[in-house]
């Protein structure tokens, strides 16, 4: 067996990124050449994934990529078993290729779906710089979730990622200022529904029945009553969590459809993640 050098474990590690002895005991067992050194590392990912399979990954990273239109929006979960690893370049980057691709690429179904894809620009599979993160850090990584969405669309993403947003509107315009807007108020406020359609009808026929009722026996004149039941029921359906019903978070004085609404647009949909919930 030749001989192994500080020099040939040096030049391992940097073409590798790994630990001094993990390289030098792969060159040992390589008999001293690189390239089946580099092929011994890789195949210990399997043996690093198998060994943490059963760790939790409540920390990480999500996501976002919206096209330069808004037309279209792209949002990826990837998690990590700890907060520091999450801010490493190589995840990051990984993170950022995951999302760029599902905007751009041909889109996914799943996250394995789109792992075996190529990373955009690049003839390397993104699975394959999953394996060299693995390699690398030695920690349990999981690509959560996926989304895409068309637009027009509006995202937001907190300043340690950790919490994410795209809504979806109806308009015209595909890029507008109140989109983000919303998407922040969305991330803020935590809504559970859209609009009121979106609800059990029987709940909301049940309070709009009680409330009906409730102002008759108010004994205001009948033409007063369906003015007073629809202004209580925009209260009740904003304490359900509908987000067209709230107060706008930077104007309480009005309601999150009718600054939508002087914009020119209807709110569709949204997705709101927060890292590992």
């Amino acid at each position: 067996m030749s001989e192994i050098t500080a020099e040939a474990v040096m030049t391992l590690r940097a073409r590798t990124n790994l630990p001094m002895m993990r390289c030098k005991k792969a060159l040992a067992e390589a008999g001293g050449d690189m390239d089946k050194a580099i092929a011994i590392l890789k195949e210990q990912v399997k043996g690093l994934i198998d060994k943490r399979i059963d760790n939790e990954t409540k920390e990480g990273r999500i996501f976002v990529k919206v096209s330069a239109d808004g037309k279209t929006a792209a949002m990826v979960e990837f998690q990590c078993e700890t907060d520091p690893v999450s801010k490493f370049d190589a995840f990051l980057n990984l993170g950022n290729a995951l999302a760029e691709q599902l905007l751009s690429g041909p889109g996914a179904d799943s996250p394995a779906e789109l792992l075996a894809q190529n990373a955009p620009g690049t003839s390397t599979s993104m699975q394959e710089m999953y394996k060299d993160l693995v390699n690398t850090v030695g920690e349990k990584f999981v690509v959560n979730r996926i989304a895409k969405v068309n637009g027009p669309v509006g995202s937001y993403i907190h300043h340690d990622g950790k919490t994410a947003v795209l809504f979806q509107a109806k308009g015209e315009k595909m890029d507008h200022p109140v989109l983000r807007d919303i998407s922040m108020h969305i991330a803020g406020l935590k809504p559970t529904a859209t609009n009121a359609s979106d609800l059990d009808p029987a709940i909301v026929e049940e309070e709009r029945v009680r409330l009906t009722e409730e102002a008759k026996a108010s004994g205001k004149k009948e033409e007063f009553i369906p003015k007073m039941v629809e202004g209580r029921m925009g209260m009740f359906l904003a304490n359900q969590g509908v987000l067209a019903e709230q107060p706008f978070a930077k104007d309480e004085s009005k309601k999150v459809k009718d600054v939508l609404a002087e914009a020119g647009f209807e709110p569709v949909a949204f997705t709101l993640w927060v890292i590992g919930q």
